[in-house]
């Protein structure tokens, strides 16, 4: 009797196994479009990208289409030091020159390959301060005197961002945008200074005028970014409508909240006004002490990428290019075998790759299963359209596999599978094809355990969903518009193919004259 029992438990677990690995998730694809992305990327600043000058590898292994991953946009620290000035301060702690030639090399390996350079400051020059130093006021030595730009010299700061984008225009990179403060809300012992929501809107409204956009065309003004993506800091300058027409990038980092809490909130102003919205820093797991990310951490990392988008964001750069924690490895073996080789893509590079090789240039598409909070969820999804493509981004953080039945818009008439895997060591980003008998609008697909998968469709052109694509072309918004590059830069005289940002947000593209 002991043995029939076991023998039921055995095939009754059996049973549940098979349908919990071909149970089907259902989601719907609509055609509601909302933002569209400008591009992902990552910082060239101090720290573990020590020294500057020499070691170029990480944006080689990083940027443009000849690489693997695909970012296009670099942030870049403009330093309080003007070119030339390289001793380092006292209060510096790392072993670079801090000068504006610190970034120049990747600058211009990025702007080679296509990409987007933007500069931001964390201090400007120390005369300039109310503490008369580049450093940031909390800590001993300053007596803890809270640093901030001196209003007489309010006048002067975007003359000195002029005189920066002058010298790395010098010296063959044109910036494509600027940055008013790294976390102006953010007391530290490093470089750094402080503004109020109202210093930056009585700066930009008074003064933002003095950037020199004739000598620099198509160079954009970004917002301060601060530690959390707070609306008291972003919110004002777009309800003033003389920083409005000043500024194009509403900017800010996750430190503390996560995407779809105050940047969700935080975005929809600027949308709502044409801006772009780019999430500017944040470094996840890098507290994890001496061992590289898990692969659960990665896609909690990629649920992060997934819910930037789904709060409306059109941009995307994380902290660091090279630390264990990050996208290129530093060759330190304490930190693990997969880190013991220096300049070696990390898992977290290509988890990134599925978001900055496919979703940069798209616009997202709404769908019925978006999340409006991250918290409590084990699956995420994103869409989003680019040119004839479906694309479909699927999260799973569970240990069982699982079919995905998606509803599209449009229908299709073949497909591609990008999956990564923790059980996948060496191909961290496996192509295979999707079966598609005939142009159909649902799809199943298959859904592996905890994975990052990216389905990318082709829109039948045969059918008559294309012209359903072209009615959603259509905007009869008469309000202003501007137009961007496919790379997301924004352009003065738009000349063929590119995209147009209506005032309410809506993006398509469009051939111009």
């Amino acid at each position: 009797m002991k043995r029939i029992f076991t023998s039921v438990i055995l095939l009754l677990t059996a049973v549940v196994g098979i349908q919990a690995a071909t149970r089907t998730n259902k989601i719907t694809v609509k055609s509601t479009r909302m933002q569209t992305i400008t591009g992902f990327g990552a910082a060239c600043c101090d720290g573990a990208m020590c020294p500057y000058a020499t070691d170029t590898q990480p944006v080689k292994l990083l940027y443009g289409d000849v690489s693997p991953i695909g970012l296009n946009i670099m942030r870049m620290e403009i330093s309080p030091n003007f070119e030339g000035d390289v001793k380092v301060p006292e209060w510096n702690n790392w072993d670079s020159p801090y000068d504006w030639n610190g970034s120049l090399p990747s600058a211009k390996i990025v702007k080679q390959r296509g990409g987007i350079v933007f500069g931001t400051p964390w201090s400007p020059p120390g005369e300039y301060k109310t503490n008369g130093s580049a450093q940031g006021g909390n800590a001993e030595d300053q007596g803890n005197i809270k640093a901030k730009l001196r209003e007489d010299c309010y006048d002067k700061f975007f003359p000195w961002l002029n005189s920066f984008l002058d010298w790395m225009h010098s010296k063959g990179v044109d910036v494509d945008a600027v940055s008013i403060q790294n976390e102006p809300d953010w007391w530290v012992s490093y470089s750094g200074c402080l503004y109020d929501p109202e210093d930056l809107v009585n700066l930009v409204k008074n003064y933002a005028y003095m950037l020199d956009r004739d000598s620099h065309p198509g160079v954009r003004l970004i917002s301060g970014e601060s530690l959390g993506f707070t609306q008291n800091y972003t919110d004002p300058l777009m309800q003033d409508a003389a920083c409005r027409e000043q500024i194009d990038i509403v900017a800010g980092h996750l430190y503390g909240h996560a995407p779809l809490t105050y940047m969700k909130e935080s975005a929809k102003l600027p949308l709502q006004y044409g801006k772009e919205v780019w999430m500017t820093e944040h470094s996840s797991t890098d507290n994890i002490g001496e061992r590289l990310p898990t692969w659960h951490e990665n896609l909690i990392f990629a649920e992060e990428l997934n819910e930037c988008m789904l709060a409306g964001a059109t941009g995307y750069i994380y902290w660091y290019m090279r630390a264990h924690w990050a996208f290129v490895s530093t060759g330190e073996a304490k930190y693990g075998e997969g880190n013991k080789v220096k300049n070696k893509l990390l898992p977290r590079a290509y988890v990134m790759s599925h978001f900055a090789k496919h979703v940069t240039g798209s616009t997202r598409l709404k769908t019925s299963a978006d999340r409006t909070t991250g918290e409590g969820y084990s699956t995420e999804y994103s869409a989003y359209v680019k040119g004839d493509s479906l694309i479909v981004m699927a999260i799973d953080t569970t240990q069982t596999a699982y079919n995905l039945q998606i509803t599209l818009p449009y229908k299709v008439k073949s497909g591609t599978h990008l999956l990564s895997s923790g059980n996948e060591t060496e191909n961290l980003c496996q192509q295979s094809a999707i079966e598609i008998a005939m142009p159909s609008d649902v799809i199943t697909v298959e859904m592996p355990a905890r994975s990052l998968n990216t389905y990318i469709f082709m829109i039948d052109k045969g059918s008559t969903a294309i012209e359903n694509v072209k009615q959603d072309d259509e905007d009869d918004d008469a309000s202003p518009k501007t137009y961007y590059d496919l790379q997301g830069r924004r352009l003065d005289n738009p000349r063929g193919l590119c995209i147009e940002r209506s005032a309410n947000g809506k993006s398509r593209k469009v051939m111009m004259d």
